[in-house]
């Protein structure tokens, strides 16, 4: 290895950066002023020059119990003098088996049979595969497609980017195999059918049958959705929407997937988004915060009626043909296994309810800025929309981008949130405190001031 690697302050010359590629970054422009994290706790990070971050997004949605936290350290030094890999052609370990009776109990419904994986991507493409396996075994072959919604991320993966919806991050790698049918989001305040809730009967949901119609039940094999919205800026459907999809599905046997890597774990204010939202999936997909980001892991659950389907003879070939090498790690698995010990006896769902109802009081306190269109999402996942005028929802032009250079600025002035051009949002871990939701606010709105005083000199009212 390079010896320039050695020490902290090397690891920003340019030389050496040029060996790595990051996650959506251009490399050419990262390597001017790159940001490298040296340490973290609680709620904030460190960089490799001793700046301060507070961590608004828990990393990307994962660190729910906070960092450093001194018990699932200890437990995953515990398990690695035990056994840090097992044969996954052969069998499995205490931990992964463990963990799944522990999957099935917190999970809703009789969500009762867990596929343990390493990432978001895999649980998503597994949740596809799983179905189509499952129709092919329960004579419907010819069950093949998965709906999804314009705006979605599920993955970063061939299959999983066929499932999104979301323009920017799928464009390049086109075509996909075929069999990915999109339909227009819930997005309540800018709907795509020029509606408004609740005299719109809730179309966005009532069209899938529809669709599903159209493309011909016999070929659709399931429908996959995050229950909140990500990509598309914290996009929340009303209360109705998931309740006629479930029945939607159930009526056309299409299996419906939610794909929770994003919103499990506490984020949403329940375990799980399918509690907060009262409707149970066939197959759930989860992630992120199931590690609190110490160890890579994610699974899916899936229902007792597609668990039948894979139970039988060796010799019937019905095992779901499916697998990772790292799926049902020891150490991945028992790390989990203590990051959701501590969520149950915190009640960190419940306390993400209640520190999610005080930051969404502080975000729309930002009214006052005039750029505030909506605050939406639940718990603690919360995205503000930002508009030139409120009373006219009038968007911002499009070279002005005003929710990067938001972020941008937080970022120069210590916090860490998600920003695209026209949304922002946060999702602080759930350990976060009042006070430090108040610094993270405090940040926010000197941020704002700096970057509206940019343009046309337009201040706080």
């Amino acid at each position: 290895m390079d010896s320039r690697v050695a020490d902290t302050t090397s690891v920003k010359d340019p030389q050496v950066l040029r060996h790595i590629v990051l996650d959506f970054k251009q490399m050419q422009d990262f390597v001017r002023k790159p940001l490298i994290m040296e340490r973290a706790d609680g709620v904030r990070y460190w960089d490799v020059d001793g700046k301060s971050y507070l961590d608004g997004l828990s990393g990307i949605f994962v660190v729910n119990i906070g960092h450093g936290n001194r018990r699932v350290i200890e437990a995953m030094k515990a398990q690695l003098d035990k056994i840090a890999f097992a044969p996954p052609l052969h069998g499995t370990n205490t931990a992964a088996v463990r963990l799944a009776a522990k999957i099935a109990e917190i999970t809703p419904g009789d969500l009762n049979t867990v596929k343990l994986l390493s990432s978001g991507s895999e649980a998503t493409e597994a949740a596809m595969k799983l179905a189509r396996q499952y129709h092919a075994q329960t004579g419907n072959a010819s069950k093949f497609k998965i709906i999804s919604r314009y705006f979605g991320y599920h993955g970063a993966t061939m299959g999983a980017l066929g499932a999104t919806g979301t323009t920017k991050r799928r464009w390049m790698f086109e075509p996909f195999a075929p069999g990915y049918v999109k339909v227009h989001t819930p997005h309540c305040y800018r709907c795509p059918y020029a509606l408004s809730h609740p005299s719109c009967n809730v179309l966005c949901a009532r069209i899938v049958r529809d669709v599903i119609k159209m493309e011909g039940p016999q070929t659709v094999s399931a429908f996959i959705v995050e229950p909140i919205g990500n990509t598309g800026g914290i996009i929340t459907p009303p209360p109705e929407y998931f309740p006629i999809l479930r029945d939607i599905c159930t009526e056309l046997d299409v299996l419906l997937i939610f794909d929770e890597v994003l919103t499990g774990f506490g984020r949403t204010g329940s375990m799980f988004a399918a509690q907060t939202f009262g409707v149970t999936p066939d197959i759930l997909c989860m992630g992120k915060g199931m590690t609190s980001g110490y160890a890579p892991m994610s699974a899916i659950a899936f229902s007792d009626k597609v668990a039948r389907a894979f139970w039988g003879a060796p010799e019937a070939g019905i095992e779901f043909s499916h697998g990772h090498t790292y799926g049902g790690n020891p150490l991945c698995a028992a790390t989990a296994l203590e990051v959701i010990a501590i969520m149950l006896e915190q009640d960190l769902p419940a306390r993400a309810r209640t520190m999610g109802a005080y930051l969404r009081q502080r975000l729309e306190s930002l009214a006052r800025f005039g750029i505030v269109g909506e605050v939406r999402g639940k718990g603690m996942l919360l995205g503000v929309e930002l508009v030139k005028d409120p009373a006219t929802r009038q968007a911002w032009p499009e070279n002005v981008r005003i929710g990067m250079q938001i972020g941008e600025e937080c970022m120069a002035r210590g916090l860490i949130i998600r920003f695209d051009p026209d949304w922002i949002a946060l999702a602080p871990p759930l350990v976060t405190t009042k006070d430090e939701i108040d610094e993270m606010i405090w940040i926010l709105e000197a941020s704002i001031e700096a970057v509206l005083s940019r343009h046309s000199g337009r201040k706080a009212t």
